[in-house]
């Protein structure tokens, strides 16, 4: 089995059509790709996936596979990663994730913590969704993230922060004038939901929304602060989302706490123990000082 069986699977497991797959994602031959899939099956020992005139479909066989073929993948991208940063060991890199948006408060007090070391290691600074960040530090690709905790990879994860959601809406929304909100009060509104990039966030809204007995249905979901914001504005919705995003706020939107007992989302910073980089174990160790200096600053 070589590598190349694994990336051949996961792309037809993720387009569903071997043809798509062929010509969009592995630029090759429908016909040469379905005999790697066969060989790929051969090996196995059972068929991966069912074939159909709609495409192909995961067999039972093929959903328990793709998990272990993904975490392959990941851990082959990794060593390569390892490999390129030994290989140039001149000045050493080291690479920060941020969810979008939390850069505005936790670089800092980041780069603080790695002040003494800043002369010997070139710092990178990132920002993206949660579960690409996770990506990224299954790849090899961040040292550190601030982050959800992301099921599904196997990474470290330490609370920073636990953030209370508040409610989002336009500057001249009827709800603006009341100086906490019900979850009561949201049923009827334009909901702008959480979407698949932010799934942790989106359970955590799910859950408590079920908690209070509020039945919504989503007008539109979406992911990018930046975006939520904008449709707010524009379609006079309202939504849920942590309270950091008060930071980025333009004079359309306002923000009002939740009544009663809010919802709160974890921040974490997350990192992968196989990663042995001195600089993110320096940083490790000075965890409980970052997390001190957030509770003394931040609301």
């Amino acid at each position: 089995m070589e590598l190349r069986h694994l990336r051949y699977f996961i792309a037809v497991a993720e387009t569903g059509s071997l043809t798509i797959a062929a010509e969009q994602r592995l630029h090759t031959s429908q016909p040469s790709l379905s005999r790697q899939i066969r060989d790929l099956e051969d090996q196995v020992g059972t068929e991966l996936f069912s074939r159909s005139a709609r495409g192909v479909e995961l067999t039972a066989a093929g959903k328990a596979f793709i998990d272990h073929a993904r975490l392959a993948l990941t851990q082959v991208d990794a060593a390569i990663e390892a490999a390129r940063r030994a290989a140039t060991p001149a000045k050493q890199r080291f690479a920060l994730g941020f969810l979008t948006g939390q850069e505005m408060t936790w670089l800092p007090r980041a780069m603080a913590i790695l002040r003494e070391e800043l002369p010997n290691v070139d710092v990178t600074v990132s920002s993206d969704y949660s579960p690409d960040l996770a990506e990224s530090l299954a790849r090899g690709k961040l040292d550190v993230a601030f982050l959800r905790a992301e099921p599904g990879f196997d990474l470290t994860y330490h609370a920073v922060t636990s953030e209370p959601l508040v409610v989002l809406m336009p500057s001249d929304h009827h709800l603006a004038a009341q100086e906490s909100v019900h979850p009561k009060d949201l049923v009827g509104e334009k909901f702008i939901a959480m979407a698949n990039k932010a799934k942790v966030l989106r359970a955590v809204i799910d859950a408590y929304l079920e908690r209070e007995g509020v039945d919504i249905v989503p007008s539109q979901g979406v992911d990018n602060p930046a975006m939520v914001m904008s449709l707010v504005a524009s379609t006079r919705g309202v939504t849920l989302i942590p309270s950091y995003v008060e930071n980025l706020m333009p004079w359309s939107v306002v923000s009002r706490p939740l009544a009663g007992t809010a919802p709160r989302v974890d921040l974490c910073v997350g990192y992968s123990k196989a990663n042995m980089s001195p600089t993110l174990k320096l940083f490790i160790s000075r965890l409980d000082q970052l997390m001190v200096q957030a509770s003394h600053t931040l609301p």
